[in-house]
């Protein structure tokens, strides 16, 4: 039996025959187009919300006067058409002001590339919400660890991930542990981060959490934080660090239900008006020789003198004795 002999050949493309090298490197170069906002989708799982609120209202008054000034960035789809990358926000004030077209740069874009530029341009925002930063550094900071920015092999994975976030932390400003801090609030359930998002919004009408109860709060198994959002609901009140430790200890130890939950944020939270000095800052004035009970004891001399010397009128009147026999 006679066998084939036939030969792969790799044919070029019609457009490959017809094109020149300077024109296929003329379509990879980078160009600003007008597109029709319906061509362009969203960035997928994009974590920065697009508010309807006073700064939209301005930015949309500004594209109806003058269009949209500055070019957004989107990338070219395998399947046609365009993802947005940058300037969510533009694409939905011309939406309003009814445009039918805005400036575009189309770049080629990994999927990573496209995820760290999507991230650092809206961290340029005045206003950005803890979920906000939560996601933004968790797709930034996966987005690093494929990149393999990190080139040093005698490390750990462990090291090499708090390498990544520490040079993430740099890029943004924050340190490394509050990088972490954020990408824990991934783990709230979403009644409990928008409650964490209201400490940032700042309406005395809701209520709030901070950032160090809710990374506490975020260990807690979902079925459990679900108890935590009804009861902060009920009570009106939300935990202090101190109580979301304790409902972090009891969780782990298979304690925690409803009833305990009320317990804990029904208790009255004691307001301690402390002045607190940083130890670096005393450091600066006793040096780091000095005993923490010899500096508490020169401030309080020095205090004593200062007292000493204050004109009559700033001291203190004395409390009479009213009772007359």
């Amino acid at each position: 039996m006679a066998k084939s002999n036939a030969l792969n050949f790799n044919l070029p493309s019609v457009d490959d025959l017809f094109s020149t090298e300077e024109s296929r490197a003329e379509a990879r170069l980078e160009k600003v187009i007008n597109l029709n906002p319906s061509e362009i989708s969203d960035f997928p799982n994009h974590p920065f919300k697009v508010r309807m609120d006073a700064a939209m209202q301005e930015m949309t008054e500004s594209v109806k006067q003058y269009g949209v000034l500055v070019p957004a960035l989107v990338r070219p789809k395998p399947d046609g058409g365009y993802e947005m990358v940058a300037g969510h926000r533009r694409k939905k004030a011309a939406e309003l002001a009814n445009l039918t077209e805005i400036p575009c740069i189309v770049r080629q874009l990994t999927d990573d590339e496209a995820t760290i530029i999507m991230v650092d341009s809206n961290l340029q925002r005045e206003q950005i919400l803890p979920s906000e930063k939560a996601f933004a550094y968790k797709m930034k900071l996966d987005a690093m660890k494929r990149q393999g920015q990190r080139t040093d092999l005698t490390l750990s994975p462990v090291a090499t991930k708090l390498d990544t976030a520490a040079q993430l932390g740099r890029q943004s400003g924050e340190s490394r542990d509050q990088v972490f801090r954020f990408i824990r609030l991934t783990n709230l359930i979403p009644e409990i981060l928008e409650l964490v998002d209201n400490s940032v919004l700042k309406d005395p009408e809701t209520l709030q959490i901070a950032l160090r109860p809710a990374v506490e709060l975020s260990y807690i198994r979902p079925e459990n934080q679900r108890l935590i959002a009804v009861s902060i609901e009920g009570e009106q009140s939300s935990p202090s660090v101190k109580q979301a430790k304790r409902l972090r200890e009891l969780d782990q130890e298979g304690l925690l239900n409803g009833d305990v939950i009320d317990g804990i944020l029904s208790e009255e939270k004691r307001e301690v008006d402390n002045v607190i000095i940083s130890t670096d800052e005393l450091n600066k004035y006793f040096g780091k020789e000095v005993t923490p009970a010899k500096m508490k004891e020169q401030i309080m001399t020095l205090l004593d003198e200062w007292k000493e010397k204050q004109p009559p009128e700033l001291a203190k009147p004395e409390k009479k004795n009213t009772l007359e026999k």
